[in-house]
């Protein structure tokens, strides 16, 4: 008797022992804590998520509007490089509207010193709360982008500030290497690639581009009372910037833009000559040579008309065409 009676005294007691450990480890208070800390960790990764995903958007909508041939451009690119590829086209398109959406220089000049203290942040890995930096911030750590390359493309849209026309050709394709050429030096390495010869062509193609968009512009700008084409072509040809705002289609006007035009040719023909040299993967960052030469070809057939109306549209063809060039993977 007394030793069963031991026994269920000490099954009691551990049974005692048992539910105060349990208590003690389940307490009210204890699971409201664990609750509430799981509740706060789910809302950050959820909020952390949002904001990412409305960054995106923010980047891929700014570039659809504002630059649709490199919108399309860019959802061709490799998965892993499409979202820096947008990042890098938004951060471009904020930079290309600063001239026309301020009414003041000194306004302007302010923008463009955000960038570039926006940049250094960025490197230090302290980028600003706005979408366009934060997505540029994620590209900088994702392929180590160069640094010089974006500060580079800030200070040639600074110097174009000054709202004047380009003195001559060279000037130019000066303007057109330190922001298109440096674009696309950036999308390549998006896509991990570092190789001379896609450099070369990438120099020459960002050239024709900046030379491609100079025309392309003039119907615009001519509208707003001022003309960028080079003057020492324009003088050859005895054209002046008034004939640009009157949007004359004399045969001068048409000589002075089949020589810009012709430039523009000839830097996408070097491009090419590098072709058997360059790495098949760089195809996707020289897709937009599609776009220039589509233009190209529509202002030879207008006969050199800048202001001919078909040249207004946007061709409805050009995104298939797009498409077969990266599936074939050349430029």
């Amino acid at each position: 008797m007394a030793a069963g009676t031991s026994a269920k005294h000490g099954l009691l007691s551990g049974k005692t022992s048992l539910y105060h450990a349990l208590h003690r480890k389940i307490s009210p208070t204890s699971v409201c804590l664990q609750r509430a800390a799981g509740i706060q960790s789910v809302r950050a990764a959820t909020s952390a998520t949002l904001d990412s995903q409305h960054n995106e958007k923010y980047c891929l909508e700014l570039v659809r509007s504002r630059d649709y041939d490199g919108f399309v451009c860019s959802l061709l690119l490799p998965e892993e490089a499409r979202r820096s590829s947008l990042a890098l086209r938004a951060f471009n398109v904020e930079l290309a509207q600063v001239k026309d959406s301020v009414s003041q220089k000194t306004i302007g000049l302010m923008r463009m010193q955000f960038w570039k203290t926006a940049i250094e942040e960025i490197y230090r890995d302290e980028p600003p709360n706005q979408p366009v930096t934060t997505e540029l911030w994620r590209a900088v750590r994702k392929h180590y982008l160069t640094k010089r390359w974006l500060l580079k493309i800030i200070t040639e849209r600074e110097k174009d500030m000054d709202d004047r026309a380009y003195r001559n050709l060279q000037e130019l394709e000066t303007y057109s290497e330190n922001t298109q050429s440096s674009l696309i030096y950036l999308l390549l390495e998006c896509l991990g690639l570092k190789n001379v010869h896609a450099d070369h062509a990438a120099s020459h193609i960002g050239k024709a581009h900046g030379i491609v968009t100079c025309l392309r512009a003039t119907p615009y700008h001519s509208s707003r009372r001022k003309v960028y084409l080079p003057m020492d072509i324009c003088m050859l040809h005895g054209a002046s910037q008034e004939d640009f705002i009157r949007r004359s289609r004399e045969q001068n006007i048409r000589d002075v833009v089949y020589d810009i035009a012709s430039q523009a040719h000839v830097h996408l023909q070097h491009a090419r000559s590098f072709s058997h040299s360059v790495p098949a993967a760089a195809a996707p960052a020289f897709l937009h040579t599609v776009v220039l030469e589509d233009y190209l070809q529509r202002v030879r057939r207008a006969d050199f008309d800048v202001f001919h109306p078909s040249l207004q549209n946007r061709n409805p063809l050009l995104p298939i065409q797009l498409y077969l060039r990266s599936w074939k993977k050349t430029y």
